[in-house]
């Protein structure tokens, strides 16, 4: 009887333990975000302690402005370029809704923005996006066309409500891994 009880009471405080990592691993992932989103206005102003020159010599490299002439305006276009790509993917990753999936489309067009900004080729910026994110709206937008339709048609035929049916089409991975990998 004595060894069931100290078996129990191993299970109950490994239990416990196992319980709190999940909340501290919860509490670093949220102070992490929210510091991120809290410091965005000094993120955003960072462009400000770059120098007005073409080339921006640094310890750790070299940055010739190129199209821009002017270091200084190119990282303040980086940065409204950078900015909300990251409060996308904080969003992205911390959605738990069904349409997340939507969030793709507007990720692609900063990334290809972000890509074309520091083209040298490229004259005109922001134009003609919507055939190159031609083929990743060909794929996202019936996807969540079809979820929805799937997800109407059940509530039509069930008796369930439409957060038990947004809780029955979520997905959810257990790592950030995991989650990027069930994209690809």
């Amino acid at each position: 009887m004595d060894k069931r009880k100290q078996k129990s009471k191993r299970k109950n405080e490994n239990s416990s333990t196992t319980g709190k990592r999940k909340l501290s691993k919860s509490a670093i992932v949220g102070t992490l975000v929210s510091t991120i989103i809290a410091t965005s206005p000094l993120l955003y102003s960072l462009h400000e302690s770059v120098p007005t020159t073409e080339v921006w010599d640094t310890f750790l490299f070299t940055y010739k402005s190129g199209f821009w002439e002017d270091a200084q305006y190119a990282m303040w276009v980086f940065t409204g370029k950078v900015l909300p790509l990251i409060f996308l993917f904080i969003w992205f990753f911390t959605c738990r809704h069904w349409w997340y999936h939507v969030l793709l489309v507007p990720i692609s067009m900063y990334m290809l923005q972000i890509v074309s900004t520091y083209r040298s080729d490229v004259l005109y910026i922001d134009q003609n996006q919507i055939l190159t994110l031609l083929p990743i709206l060909v794929v996202i937008v019936p996807s969540i066309y079809l979820i929805r339709a799937k997800m109407f048609n059940k509530i039509n035929y069930a008796d369930k409500t439409m957060e038990e049916l947004e809780a029955e089409f979520m997905i959810k991975p257990k790592t950030l891994w995991g989650k990027i990998k069930q994209y690809f």
